[in-house]
């Protein structure tokens, strides 16, 4: 029984909080508690895993510090991450921007309230309404998992990266073939690409380098914009939204939801042939699976 007046949940997020408590183990060990039973109190008292609101509240912090001047590289290390790289990955795939870029605001979607308040405090608001969950995973869960696919791709040899292994696939018809590892991946990043110029009313990309390399650089600038993109469309509850595009031949009429839902379609079809493909010259290669990929993000693994 908690004793009178005790604040147990305070105490479990001071636990996630400390400054010196960098992982699951070591939050668990400030409660006095095991890793598996302060995880689950943990989500019990707020929805959301320790590790996952420990990061999240890092970066809230990382952006009200660079909104009052401080530099990338503090902001990074103050938020505990091992190298600017990382830091500048992680909150462009929060913010939907680069570190560089100032943030509107330094608070980031939340399904309990809870956020950094400067200049050391917490802020709980009463009511949240954050983005779909399922959404927020489809999205993520492409984005991640094409990131990673590409950076494994660079370690496969020119000739073999652009040879054809799955001759006379065309995922998407009008996209051209699907037959090499180079197209596969081409094709993940500029659908994006494509689908965002269309959206914010900005001329067609004209593609660019397609080596992995080139192609995690022409990622790493879409993601942030497509997760923004999507945020936005799903607060706004603009999902039966029309975008009109004249640029086609003749000009053609797509609901914003039936894009969101074309692009993870074939994206995910893309990236598990990428996979076969990835196997076939030799690249050990995970399955894939949103199952996985989400439990790391929650840091249960």
């Amino acid at each position: 029984m908690s004793e009178p007046g005790r604040d147990r949940l305070r105490e479990l997020l001071d636990a996630v909080l400390d400054e010196e408590h960098a992982t699951l183990a070591d939050m668990a060990g400030g409660a006095f508690s095991s890793p598996h039973h302060f995880n689950r109190r943990v989500r019990s008292g707020t929805g959301e895993p320790p590790v996952a609101l420990r990061r999240r509240v890092q970066l809230e912090r990382a952006a009200w510090r660079l909104s009052e001047g401080a530099s990338v590289t503090d902001a990074a290390f103050e938020s505990g991450y091992e190298s600017v790289e990382g830091f500048a990955r992680a909150y462009a795939r929060a913010f939907g921007h680069p570190p560089s870029t100032p943030a509107a605001g330094h608070w980031l979607p939340a399904p309990n309230g809870i956020h950094f308040h400067p200049p050391m405090s917490l802020w709980v608001t009463s009511t949240e309404q954050a983005m779909n969950p399922i959404t927020e995973h489809l999205v993520r869960h492409d984005l991640d998992d094409t990131r990673h696919l590409i950076d494994l791709a660079k370690g496969v040899p020119g000739s073999a990266y652009d040879a054809p292994v799955v001759e006379g696939l065309a995922v998407l018809g009008f996209d051209g073939p699907d037959e090499s590892l180079g197209q596969l991946l081409e094709h993940l990043v500029a659908s994006k690409e494509i689908w965002l110029a269309a959206i914010a009313g900005e001329e067609l990309p004209t593609g660019g380098g397609r080596g992995a390399i080139e192609l995690l650089e022409r990622h790493d600038a879409v993601a942030p914009r497509w997760l923004a993109t999507v945020r936005d469309l799903d607060a706004r509850g603009a999902w039966d939204d029309r975008l009109v595009d004249a640029l086609c031949d003749p000009p053609e009429s797509f609901v914003m939801g039936s894009v969101f839902a074309h692009v993870v379609t074939y994206a995910a079809a893309r990236r598990q042939v990428a996979r076969h493909v990835l196997r076939r010259h030799g690249v050990t290669v995970d399955e894939g699976d949103p199952i996985t990929w989400l439990r790391g993000q929650r840091g249960e693994e």
